[in-house]
């Protein structure tokens, strides 16, 4: 079984020509997830021959406005009639609260954010311990990291193969714990400094060493990150091949 994974958006919520906002697509067994869903996520998909109509599962790593920058964008556009035509539901998967928030964006926009009847179905995850979701057989485990309170990163997994995809996340045991035995781990490593919340290359590293994982994509850059050679600096801690991601950067596993 061949999965196939995109990186729409290798950047943040900082405007930058070479660098989109988080997003990352997976196509597995005849689906297609997308991991966040950033400013400019659903025009970028049309560059990689990703269409809004073909979104299964939209699984959002936590509501910081540079990952969910599309959602409102997403759910309105599935009421244009003459342009959604999908006939079967798509999944919304999010940390515990996510209905609240959406609530709040219905109240903001109303009627506008209610995908057709039936269409949209939702999945909330614990925020405190590991979790799990299966359609079909496609599994989604879930942990949460250190981030913000609703911080999750997922592992996809089906027919052998497992993706693990961190969001933004401090150091976390229980990433690593997730990353177990994956394929391949998409990992943030936001700044080449320390800020609390994020990873550098060289802490990205040795958290992917620990989880014994053969592929590295590392992701989610800040503009200084392309001052520097990241993945010269995440190979001192981690002896596994390393990927700098780029918009448009398409892996098989």
């Amino acid at each position: 079984m061949r999965v196939e994974i995109v990186i729409i958006g290798s950047g943040t919520g900082v405007p930058y020509r070479r660098r989109g906002a988080p997003a990352a697509a997976v196509k597995i067994r005849g689906c297609l997830v997308l991991f966040d869903l950033g400013a400019g996520t659903l025009r970028s998909m049309l560059n990689y021959d990703l269409n809004f109509n073909d979104i299964d599962i939209l699984c959002l790593s936590h509501h910081h406005p540079d990952h969910v920058g599309d959602l409102i964008p997403f759910l309105f556009a599935t009421r244009y009639a003459l342009g959604y035509t999908r006939q079967h539901p798509f999944w919304v998967l999010a940390a515990d609260g996510f209905m609240n928030f959406y609530g709040r964006l219905q109240n903001a926009f109303g009627q506008w954010l209610e995908p057709p009847p039936g269409l949209m179905q939702v999945r909330e995850f614990s925020c405190d311990r590991e979790d799990e979701f299966t359609l079909a057989d496609l599994r989604i485990r879930t942990a949460p990291v250190n981030h913000i309170a609703t911080s999750l990163a997922y592992r996809l997994e089906a027919g052998g193969k497992a993706v693990v995809y961190s969001g933004d996340t401090d150091w976390s045991d229980s990433l690593i714990n997730l990353a177990q035995g994956a394929d391949v781990l998409i990992l943030e490593a936001a700044n080449p400094f320390k800020v609390p919340g994020h990873l550098t290359p060289v802490e990205a590293g040795r958290l992917a060493a620990q989880t014994g994982v053969p592929r590295l994509v590392l992701t989610h850059f800040y503009p200084p990150c392309d001052e520097m050679d990241v993945v010269a600096a995440c190979a001192q801690t981690y002896a596994g091949e390393i990927v700098r991601a780029e918009d448009g950067l398409c892996l098989r596993v």
